[in-house]
C-alpha cells in the first residue's frame, strides 16, 4: 500500500434467500432475505489517479458499481481489488467490490462521509448497475445477516442469526444475476417473502439452510447440478444450500467434504467491512 492509498477488506456473502422490491428511489430499493457472510472476501486499494481505473486480480476489468461509487464521490483513482473467491458465481464480489472502494475512496480523498453514506452510495451503485440487490448491506452488518426490509441503512432494517460456523463451498460455473433479475421475479419473491418469515420465528442456522433450499427448488432456481450435490450432502446428514446467483453450493462445517466432494472452506465473518490500518 503506498502513502496516498487506502484498503478496505469486504466480506464475501451467500445470499439463501431473497424477494426483490423494486422503487424509483435507488436507495430505497433492493431486496429482503437472508445469508451468510464469509471470511473469504476481496481486499481492495484506491488510490488518487489522473483517470479512473480498475483491476481485479491483476486484469483489467469494468465493474459498474466501482465506476459509479467513485463518480459519487467525484473522484478519479486506481482500483486493486484481490479475491481468491470465485467471480460471478453468487458471492457478491462486485458489492463487496464498491463497498471496500467507497470506504478506502472516502479516506485517501477524505471525503468526510459517514459511514452509513458510503453503504448508502455502494447500495445505490450496485442496484443502478443491476449486478445486485442486497450483498452491500449485508456485507457492511456481518455474521449471519437478515434483512428485514429493502434498502440503504436510513430504510433497511437489520436483523442477524447470532451464531457462526465453519463454512464449505463449490462452484459448479457461473450464472448472470443481471439475467435473472431482469425477468418475472414475482413468484421468487413470494417465496422469499415466506421463507423470511420462517427465518425470523426461529433464526437458526439449519432453519436458514432448510429455507434456503426450499427457496431454489419452489422459485425454480434449482439447476440439476446444484440439485445432485445437495442430495449427497443430503445423504450424510450435512446441511447445503444454494447461493444466490450463481452455479455454486454452501455448506455448515465439512458437509460438502463428508460427501465427497473436493471443496473450499472458510467461516462466517463476525464483523463487517472493515478499513486496514495504514
Amino acid at each position: 500500500m503506498t502513502d496516498d492509498s487506502s484498503r478496505a477488506f469486504v466480506p464475501g456473502h451467500v445470499t439463501g434467500f431473497f424477494s426483490v422490491h423494486e422503487a424509483d428511489d435507488p436507495e430505497q430499493a433492493g431486496s429482503r432475505g437472508a445469508g451468510l457472510t464469509l471470511s473469504e472476501g476481496v481486499t481492495v486499494e484506491v488510490e488518487p489517479a489522473v483517470e479512473t481505473s480498475m483491476q481485479l486480480n491483476d486484469e483489467p476489468a469494468a465493474i459498474e458499481a466501482v465506476t459509479r461509487v467513485l463518480g459519487d464521490l467525484g473522484v478519479e483513482a486506481r482500483v486493486t481489488a484481490t479475491t481468491d473467491l470465485p467471480i460471478g458465481a453468487g458471492f457478491g464480489v462486485s458489492g463487496a467490490a464498491a463497498l471496500g472502494t467507497a470506504l478506502a475512496a472516502n479516506r485517501t480523498f477524505d471525503c468526510g462521509r459517514s459511514e452509513n453514506e458510503l453503504v448508502t452510495i455502494a447500495h445505490t451503485a450496485e442496484v443502478e448497475a443491476g449486478t445486485g440487490l442486497g450483498d452491500v448491506v449485508a456485507q457492511a452488518r456481518g455474521g449471519v445477516p437478515i434483512r428485514l426490509d429493502p434498502g440503504a441503512p436510513e430504510y433497511g432494517r437489520m436483523d442477524g442469526v447470532p451464531a457462526r460456523s465453519r463454512v464449505e463451498y463449490l462452484t459448479l460455473g457461473e450464472r448472470s444475476t443481471e439475467e435473472v433479475l431482469a425477468g418475472n421475479t414475482d413468484r421468487l419473491s413470494e417465496v422469499g417473502v415466506d421463507m423470511l418469515v420462517r427465518l425470523v420465528e426461529k433464526p437458526t442456522l439449519p432453519t436458514l439452510l432448510a429455507s434456503s433450499r426450499k427457496f431454489a427448488r419452489e422459485a425454480d432456481l434449482l439447476t440439476p447440478g446444484v440439485e445432485d450435490v445437495l442430495e449427497d450432502v443430503a445423504d450424510e446428514g450435512g446441511e447445503a444450500a444454494m447461493a444466490m446467483l450463481g452455479e455454486t453450493i454452501f455448506a455448515l462445517g465439512n458437509g460438502l467434504t463428508r460427501a465427497g466432494y473436493d471443496a473450499e472452506a472458510c467461516e462466517v465473518h463476525p464483523t463487517g467491512a472493515t478499513l486496514e490500518m495504514d
